[in-house]
């Protein structure tokens, strides 16, 4: 294991040692951060933990990444049966 528990292959901590870093690059690492993490990981505490680590880095791409990480996004619910089928 190259980091820690909450950024076990270290990606996170990289990417704020890239210089000149974009912002579409930070959200491919968090991406592969995020596929990395064993499935019993509570990612919303693991993202805080990160930002509170890293909270000091001025205008990174990555804090950016992380916050909006932390934005929950709700599923679209589908009715089932004829309900689901029939046009509104």
């Amino acid at each position: 294991m190259k980091g820690d528990y909450n950024d076990p292959k270290a990606l996170i901590r990289e990417s704020f040692n890239i210089e000149g870093i974009k912002i579409e690059e930070c959200r491919s690492i968090f991406l592969d951060w995020a596929l990395s993490l064993p499935n019993d990981v509570d990612t919303t505490k693991t993202i805080s933990l990160l930002l509170e680590k890293y909270g000091d880095q001025k205008e990174h791409p990555m804090l950016l990444t992380l916050k909006e990480g932390l934005i929950k996004t709700v599923s679209p619910i589908r009715r089932g049966g004829r309900k689901g089928r029939m046009l509104n």
